[in-house]
């Protein structure tokens, strides 16, 4: 689990979770300290930490290093591409206008 400390100066101090699936959570900061400190495992286990972007179950996610992410305009590309593809099957129908 990954835990970030945000706080306002309104606002109890929260914590913000992201739980192993992935799923992210805020709960208060003592509720967090309570069940980080309950859940812990008394033996400390020797397994990397799984990003959960990169679990085999995940299709077309991948996080990126900085620098290293997708041009917007392989997007732009690819819907051109994709409709003068469909523009272009369509023109073979007969009786479409």
């Amino acid at each position: 689990m990954t835990a970030s400390q945000t706080s306002s100066s309104k606002a109890a101090p929260t914590k913000i979770v992201t739980t192993n699936t992935g799923r992210i959570l805020r709960v208060s900061a003592a509720d967090a300290e309570a069940s980080i400190a309950a859940s812990t495992p008394a033996i400390v286990s020797t397994q990397p930490v799984v990003d959960p972007a990169r679990r085999a179950d995940v299709l077309l996610r991948k996080r990126r290093p900085e620098g290293h992410e997708l041009s917007p305009w392989w997007m732009i590309g690819a819907f051109l591409a994709t409709s003068g593809l469909v523009i272009l099957l369509l023109s073979g129908v007969p009786g479409v206008a």
